[in-house]
């Protein structure tokens, strides 16, 4: 099994069903997480719409009963929800197969351990993987682990309306994208509880993806969401990724609300909620965001890119709110978990307290220009790095992840190398666009050498 090393990625498993990610791998992790996990009693397990994916959370539900661990089965949901479900019932971890995004012929397994704590390789993956590659197990319980089936929808329904006063929502015309993602599932339990008429987009469970790529953070996947908001003078819009944990909102003029914009918007609500409050940031996220924290009193922290950093940070400073560029949003209240459904919800409800239009919050909340994350293939990261350190040595550099520039005048940059592909991801903000221009062409040409 050591040819599929690979698929045990930084925060999660991904592979391509039948050659990679097997039932046999998906029974080996579930003996290596029941193994590993600190804390005894039941484990969740839930799952994605995926052709495979009953098969494989019934492989890995196999692994765990026979190292008697007891199964909570938590059926088809988000992956937000299986943070909930070991959160608010205590559970000692959880599993998820899902691929979030990925093309259909992909599947995965996303794990945490008690209070929905992530799990990746720096924090128990590796130890997962090694005894799940080489079949290294405790012996097999004397007396296997029972399973029981839960229906956590309208708990997990009522926790996310916790975040709001429900009361205080006004009517909202609203088309919803769910990519034929699970979200097509939980989206209408939430339904009967808000005041808006929702269009229904691709709600019909196929992990196939046969309209688009569930991946809203490619805003050329939005192009039919865009087109309803339009074409009906809808209020709005919400686009989720595949599995549901990701979600991004667009405004009546068919214009998304970026990650950073989703970030600084909701910095502010929980800001203002509590005040002087520490908020979490990702490197690569807007600078509108730390604006918007410090211009009203809060603290803001910058943590590397990816959940188990954001998660980690925000649990030393107990901090309600982290935000990344990439659309996951974190809640305090919400196990530190992220949540697409969550920030949705106060998403819409920050612009029901605001009496602005979507179209006036991206506005308000956009204080640079900016370009999308942009990919570099690459052979020699560390020679890219070292020519941007020499090219930019007499500014404010940082190294927290990958090389953050700050130009001064609000410019700046980050280059950082992707865990699992040979490219470099270019980040930059500044104060116009031809500023912004002009610091574009300059990082690029040192990084294309």
């Amino acid at each position: 099994m050591d040819a599929i090393n690979h698929i045990f990625k930084s925060y999660d498993i991904r592979g391509k069903v039948g050659s990679e990610l097997t039932t046999d791998v998906a029974r080996n992790v579930g003996k290596a997480l029941a193994d590993w996990l600190p804390k005894e009693g039941k484990v969740a397990v839930g799952r994605d719409m995926r052709p495979d994916s009953a098969e494989l959370a019934d492989a890995l539900v196999g692994g765990l009963l026979a190292q008697g661990r007891d199964v909570i089965d938590i059926g088809e949901v988000t992956s937000d929800m299986i943070y909930f479900a070991v959160g608010h019932n205590g559970l000692a971890g959880g599993a998820m197969i899902t691929a979030s995004h990925n093309p259909g012929e992909y599947n995965g397994i996303k794990l945490c351990r008690e209070e929905a704590r992530p799990i990746g390789l720096e924090s128990g993956l590796d130890a997962i993987r090694d005894n799940a590659l080489s079949g290294t197990f405790k012996s097999a319980a004397a007396n296997p682990g029972s399973i029981e089936d839960l229906d956590c929808v309208e708990a997990w329904v009522t926790h996310t309306l916790s975040f709001i006063d429900p009361q205080k929502l006004k009517p909202l015309r609203l088309a919803v994208d769910a990519g034929n993602g699970m979200a097509g599932k939980i989206f209408p339990e939430l339904e009967p509880y808000v005041p808006w008429e929702i269009t229904e987009m691709y709600f019909e469970l196929d992990g196939t993806f046969p309209n688009h790529e569930a991946n809203p953070l490619k805003f050329e996947t939005l192009a039919d969401l865009m087109a309803e908001i339009k074409k009906n003078k809808l209020d709005g819009g919400i686009a989720f990724d595949g599995d549901g944990d990701r979600a991004f909102l667009v405004d009546e003029t068919g214009e998304v609300l970026t990650g950073g914009v989703m970030s600084a918007m909701m910095a502010d609500y929980f800001v203002t909620r509590e005040p002087g409050a520490t908020i979490i940031y990702d490197v690569r996220n807007s600078r509108s965001v730390p604006k918007v924290i410090t211009d009203k009193g809060g603290k803001a922290v910058v943590a590397k890119v990816g959940h188990a950093n954001i998660k980690h940070i925000m649990r030393e400073q107990n901090a309600p709110f982290g935000g990344e560029a990439s659309g996951h949003f974190y809640f305090r209240d919400n196990w530190f978990a992220d949540s697409g459904l969550i920030a949705a919800v106060i998403g819409l409800y920050v612009a029901t307290l605001s009496g602005k239009k979507l179209s006036q919050l991206r506005q308000q909340y956009t204080h640079f220009a900016a370009i999308p994350e942009t990919n570099f293939v690459i052979d020699d990261k560390d020679a890219v790095l070292s020519r941007l350190k020499e090219a930019f040595k007499d500014k404010e550099q940082s190294e927290l992840d990958g090389l953050t520039v700050e130009l001064g005048n609000d410019a700046w940059f980050n280059v950082r190398a992707s865990n699992t592909e040979p490219v470099m991801r270019l980040n930059a903000e500044a104060k116009s666009q031809a500023e912004l221009d002009k610091l574009v062409t300059k990082v690029t040409g040192i990084i294309n050498g």
